[in-house]
């Protein structure tokens, strides 16, 4: 009777321990449509902008028409954004199908140039850079301003995700919607704009860091003082970070036109980029070579003047010495000196500590030390 009565005890409550033990499988974070960081989105069907209620009715308009009979794949979304968070990435992955690992990029950011091809589409990671204006070079002067431009390409959509506040892309995108000739190429003439746009940045800034370069140089052969130095190696660092930016994109943008995913009609446009962008780096990569030279030059002219001053102060010391040397001895006040008890002896002292004085001033003249 105990028994079983400990039995009926034990089972009542069989599932309450081991459901107890169980933890509530995490609920995931939906997806949100992109909100503050859409810059501007539309659908372009034959180079013309169709305004629609959202992105996901712009894609199902372009893909419709892309099927049609008299479509053709002139149709295509572009969606810009400005350094949108997470979850709005993960919608336009879901929206696009976006490949996982470039949508990680393109939210982190700090990512080298590249171009990598994911099923049918195309990332590309383009690094873009600014010159700040400034009215004088100073030790912590910025002069240049990078940031990140990701492009999404696919067969009908354009996805741009632009972090850092230079180099917009309404420039690119008013000026190919008052050319449908130009926006009616797809989304490879899309990308072609963007990357001449962000390489025309670069020749722009090129140029004004050789003017930079040129009034440093000027500045070399006069009084250089360490804050100089400081100002020229400021210099140096900023163009490094404008050669980190600019030549890693060389070999990707010559290997484009070679993807399959760009139409053949446009590969002579990207090979006209490339080579835009091979003469960016030639001129980053002298302008580079010639701050090290520069910042080599201050440096020997610092020491030289150092040397300069030092040899100054050594021959005034060897001047001042003698006059020392003998008022020092005749200062001991001995009985037993020579002239001490003369009238004339006085005089001569002063004699022969300034004739003294003037031969080793001529010599240290003669040999350039004064």
């Amino acid at each position: 009777m105990r028994s079983s009565t400990l039995f009926r005890r034990i089972n009542r409550h069989p599932v309450r321990t081991s459901t107890a033990l169980q933890l509530a499988p995490p609920v995931p974070e939906p997806c949100v449509p992109p909100g503050d960081s859409i810059v501007e989105y539309g659908a372009y069907v034959r180079g013309e902008k169709i305004v629609t209620s959202g992105i996901v009715e712009a894609l199902d308009l372009v893909r419709e028409h892309n099927t049609s009979s008299d479509g053709g794949a002139n149709a295509f979304v572009w969606v810009g954004l400005h350094e949108p968070e997470a979850p709005e990435v993960d919608w336009l992955s879901e929206v696009f199908g976006l490949h996982p690992l470039a949508v990680e990029d393109a939210v982190k950011a700090h990512q080298r140039p590249k171009v990598e091809r994911y099923g049918e589409s195309l990332f590309m990671v383009l690094k873009t850079i600014a010159y700040l204006d400034h009215d004088q070079l100073t030790d912590n002067s910025e002069i240049i301003a990078t940031g990140e431009i990701m492009v999404f390409l696919g067969a009908d959509f354009v996805v741009t995700v632009r972090h850092g506040e230079h180099c917009p892309l309404t420039l690119v995108r008013e000026r190919l919607e008052d050319q449908p000739k130009l926006m009616n190429r797809g989304p490879a003439g899309v990308l072609h704009a963007i990357s001449d746009h962000v390489v025309d940045q670069y020749l722009q800034v090129a140029d004004l860091m050789q003017l930079e370069l040129e009034e440093v140089e000027a500045t070399v052969f006069a009084d250089v003082s360490s804050r100089d130095i400081n100002r020229i190696y400021q210099l140096k660092r900023e163009m490094l970070e404008m050669k980190r930016a600019v030549t890693p994109l060389l070999s990707p943008l010559s290997a484009l036109p070679q993807r399959r995913v760009v139409p053949s009609e446009m590969r002579e446009y990207f090979r006209d980029v490339g080579d835009h962008l091979s003469r960016v780096c030639e001129q980053v990569e002298s302008s580079n070579e010639l701050c090290s030279s520069i910042l080599q030059a201050a440096l020997a002219r610092s020491n030289a003047l150092a040397n300069e001053d030092m040899r100054k102060i050594s021959s005034w010391v060897a001047i001042l010495a003698v006059p020392t040397m003998i008022a020092g001895i005749y200062g001991m006040n001995f009985d037993f000196m020579p002239e001490t008890k003369q009238v004339w002896g006085y005089p001569a002292v002063l004699a022969v500590m300034v004739t003294a004085c003037v031969l080793l001033h001529r010599g240290f003249r003669r040999n350039g030390w004064l």
